[in-house]
């Protein structure tokens, strides 16, 4: 597991906003980030398409010098109007958008 800065991977996030709207027709898109329990942490896109909201993310290990490692290479989608709604299992953003434009059930 390679362990770099957070700064890193927001600035690389920060790059792609742009083309990621351009590339699947966005209404809006942001990076976001979030603690979570033990050394897990989130960080992702906040997407807005078709006047819905979602959060698509990717888990991290923080190390004891608050350096941050890819868990796992899956993202996970949650809508933002349901707090129980979440799905996983997409390997490239891609299917992440493949899976928001067919409309996700939630």
């Amino acid at each position: 597991m390679e362990f770099v800065t957070r700064e890193t991977i927001l600035t690389n996030m920060n790059r792609m906003l742009e083309p990621l709207m351009e590339k699947y027709d966005l209404d809006d898109i942001g990076v976001y980030e979030e603690e979570g329990e033990a050394e897990r942490y989130y960080i992702g896109y906040t997407v807005k398409k078709d006047g819905e909201v979602y959060m698509v993310n990717m888990p991290f290990e923080k190390d004891h010098e608050g350096k941050l490692a890819l868990k796992e290479g899956v993202w996970t989608i949650q809508a933002d109007d349901n707090d129980d709604f979440e799905t996983h299992g997409y390997y490239s953003l891609d299917d992440v958008f493949e899976s928001i434009e067919n409309g996700i059930e939630h």
